[in-house]
């Protein structure tokens, strides 16, 4: 039911998983899955796309660009354009496979692929359909966390680059501690619940990013031409208490028409990586999404 997969993207080759049905003859529809940030293939893809592909779909899952098995240095960078254009280069690999039909290709993305999605489908017109789960502009994010250390990363990234050049390694840092206190804020220590416990912790998932990214995230605006994604449908899935149910609600309003925001009951950002009965309602209405609009 799932082939490891290779498929390049300017000039790099991107590690994936590919998941098809048993017993459904193709051409198929199929879904592009990508994984949140500083994640892997193996965390929230895999579990959607383990549902997902009991429905009949196709369903393919990769690692970034400079992320987990594929290829990239400096390893941790998070470069939102690159980002971006993995997605696209998924969808060009699907249209090579037998199995798919190449004009029923939808793609989502959780947490910051959640927002890489919507972007790289602005101008991707073989995305024919747009799903989020617990979608996340990540520069707004980690903007709002700390604006003046935020601005000072930005600041210091071509000195960083320049040290590159002179052939030191690149600087990262940890974008979440090992463990929360009672001081840790509850939206860091759910994450911290997720990647740093045997719930979601992977290896491959190190949750170090490069310093200099900031740079890159800093030009970059998730949603800021969203509405060129209509007429072609965009679903965004958040939940009810999620810290970043805002960015789904923007994106809907800032669509002509032909988005759609569906809440979670109760749900907070991270409830809806994996956990049961949060992840079973949204894989519910994404399959009903991608029935209409990939059917």
């Amino acid at each position: 039911m799932r082939t490891d997969v290779r498929f390049s993207t300017n000039g790099l080759q991107l590690a994936g998983h590919l998941y098809l049905p048993e017993g459904v003859d193709g051409p198929l529809a199929a879904i592009v899955v990508g994984h949140q940030t500083t994640g892997v293939k193996e965390q929230s893809p895999a579990v959607y796309a383990t549902r997902l592909v009991k429905e009949g779909f196709a369903v393919l899952t990769f690692d970034a660009a400079f992320q987990g098995e594929s290829e990239g240095a400096p390893r941790g960078l998070e470069d939102p354009f690159q980002r971006a254009e993995d997605f696209r280069a998924a969808v060009s690999y699907l249209t090579t496979r037998p199995e798919v039909d190449s004009d029923r290709i939808g793609v989502m993305g959780v947490c910051g692929s959640g927002a890489y999605v919507p972007y790289a489908a602005q101008t991707d017109h073989r995305m024919k359909a747009v799903a989020s789960v617990s979608g996340t502009d990540v520069p707004s994010f980690f903007r709002a966390a700390d604006p003046e250390g935020w601005q000072e990363m930005v600041a210091n990234s071509g000195n960083l680059r320049s040290a590159e050049a002179a052939g030191q390694p690149a600087a990262t840092f940890a974008v979440l501690p090992e463990k929360a206190d009672a001081d840790t804020p509850a939206p860091t220590a759910e994450f911290i619940d997720y990647y740093k416990t045997p719930r979601g912790r992977h290896p491959r998932s190190t949750g170090d990013v490069v310093v200099r990214s900031a740079d890159l995230l800093d030009q970059f605006d998730s949603f800021a031409d969203v509405a060129k994604i209509a007429p072609r449908p965009l679903l965004m899935i958040a939940g009810t208490e999620a810290e970043t149910r805002g960015f789904s609600e923007k994106a809907v309003a800032d669509s002509p028409g032909n988005a759609e925001l569906f809440l979670v009951e109760g749900a907070t950002h991270v409830d809806l990586y994996d956990r049961d009965p949060y992840v079973a309602t949204a894989v519910a209405k994404l399959v009903e999404f991608f029935i209409e609009h990939l059917a």
